[in-house]
């Protein structure tokens, strides 16, 4: 059973470092959530390093940019890290070819196509319709309030030519204020169980804390994963991908399984059990809301 904390504080001093959720534990978004930011900045006022680790699909500079619009202060976080980075120095290396169909909001991800100039040799990316693509770019859905399987005529045509889709943000859902949307995981599951190929770049999947522990280092900070705690609110990605990675995880359940847990200040003790069962999901504690 996961032990349920009421602060951060409560076990904060056990770890170095906190690899922490975004959306949903920091923000809403639209704006801060007070009692996180408060709490960050206590963790890090004792020395503590704070890597915020989101799926997002922005570049770093997109989230920094993003989070300033939320009212989130540069001082309750050291760095970022990002699976749109993650995925986009796959795309550049190559990953599903140089002409791709890409998915998602013109206007809000356009940075994913942004030159990345940390690689040597990235190929030239070219955005084509389907039918002239050698793969697909998901960054999100066209329209997030839509059904998924709006897409199924594409995606069969996508895997009857053998293309792979990059997935640039494996959440499925996410809340944004009150209102519930689509992200790009939803579609990339939708074509693997219509048996298409699906890249993987952020939570719960290797290559995002790769490049968070690299963050680490940048900042001058080797820090074993045993003094590393993964904070989120999503069973399926954050801690799921702290249990994979052998890194003690803090659920928030007062995010995405609010209703589910019964979470008001705290989570129901019994609801929360029957969910974490349900979900076959174990972290180490967890919070009603990162306080």
């Amino acid at each position: 059973m996961s032990q349920i904390i009421h602060s951060l504080s409560d076990v904060s001093d056990r770890y170095r470092a906190l690899f922490v959720d975004l959306w949903g534990c920091v923000h809403n978004g639209v704006t801060a959530f007070p009692d996180a930011v408060a709490a960050l900045k206590a963790y890090r006022a004792r020395g503590g390093i704070v890597v915020l680790v989101t799926n997002s699909p922005k570049p770093r500079a997109g989230v920094m940019t993003q989070l300033d619009g939320f009212n989130v202060p540069h001082d309750c976080y050291d760095t970022i890290a990002t699976s749109g980075d993650s995925a986009r120095s796959a795309m550049f290396r190559g990953a599903v070819g140089q002409k791709v169909y890409f998915m998602g909001e013109p206007r809000r991800d356009a940075g994913f196509f942004e030159p990345l100039h940390i690689l040597e040799s990235p190929i030239t990316i070219e955005r084509v319709p389907l039918r002239e693509a050698e793969g697909i770019v998901c960054c999100g859905p066209f329209d997030p309030m839509a059904d998924p399987d709006v897409n199924r005529a594409d995606f069969l045509y996508a895997k009857q030519m053998g293309m792979k889709l990059l997935c640039a943000n494996p959440d499925i859902v996410v809340d944004r204020g009150e209102v519930r949307e689509w992200c790009a995981g939803a579609l990339a599951r939708l074509y693997t169980e219509m048996g298409g190929e699906s890249l993987y770049f952020g939570k719960p999947h290797p290559p995002i804390y790769d490049l968070a522990r690299r963050r680490l280092q940048s900042l001058g900070h080797d820090i074993p994963d045993a003094e590393i705690l993964a904070i989120g609110d999503g069973v399926l990605t954050d801690i799921a991908g702290g249990m994979g990675e052998g890194i003690d995880s803090l659920f928030i359940s007062g995010g995405l399984a609010a209703t589910e847990t019964n979470t008001h200040h705290d989570p129901d003790p019994a609801a929360l059990e029957a969910y974490l069962t349900r979900e076959m999901s174990n972290p180490t504690y967890t919070i009603g809301f990162l306080r």
